[in-house]
């Protein structure tokens, strides 16, 4: 994708998705009611000249890694972080699988060092606080894309959505989870076996 216009009608959308609420990028098949005239009164309208040039296919990808990142303005996406970010990205795509089960490997070892089961992982255990996957995650102990799947297994973050009425963190925390799963393509089967082999005891 290298026409500039196109990179921002591309990045309008998948900002509003991850932004807000209302609006699925899937569903409206990736088209807003930006037109042309506002895309070339944009004084930062180079930007999208520029990732699309170098990134060309994979920009969809790239505008994701970033949004997922918490980087929404394209200026910031131009620069040593947005690449790493891309990258990452990339990389935990290319071996999702294989990161998934590091993550549950993980998960098992915490669960037996604290007597916890995987159930104990998914529910909200403390008044409006998020459930203890959450909280790894935001500690960087496992991957979003771990957290994703976990949710498109089991729903959990719907069952903390009913609890949980904290309105300053957690309202972007679920947005995060349940705007990016669409993104996010693994085996059901594979991923559902991993949890199974590491959370059963022999």
């Amino acid at each position: 994708m290298n026409d500039p216009y196109d990179v921002y009608k591309l990045y309008q959308s998948l900002k509003l998705h991850f932004e807000t609420d209302g609006y699925d990028a899937i569903k409206y098949n990736f088209k807003t009611s930006v037109k042309p005239q506002s895309f070339f009164k944009r004084r930062d309208k180079f930007f999208f000249a520029k990732l699309g040039k170098h990134y060309g296919k994979d920009i969809t990808e790239y505008l994701i890694a970033n949004f997922v990142n918490d980087v929404s303005y394209v200026g910031d996406m131009i620069n040593t972080d947005g690449e790493r970010n891309y990258l990452e990205h990339k990389r935990i795509k290319e071996s999702l699988h294989r990161v998934f089960s590091i993550d549950i490997n993980t998960l098992a070892e915490y669960s037996e060092s604290n007597d916890l089961t995987f159930d104990d992982l998914l529910i909200v255990k403390e008044h409006n606080q998020p459930p203890l996957i959450i909280t790894l995650w935001m500690q960087e102990e496992i991957s979003l894309q771990t957290v994703v799947i976990l949710n498109s297994l089991t729903g959990f973050m719907q069952g903390a959505q009913k609890s949980i009425t904290e309105t300053i963190s957690w309202p972007g925390i679920f947005r995060k989870v349940t705007k990016y799963q669409p993104f996010v393509k693994y085996d059901s089967g594979k991923c559902t076996q991993l949890i199974r082999k590491s959370f059963t005891k022999p």
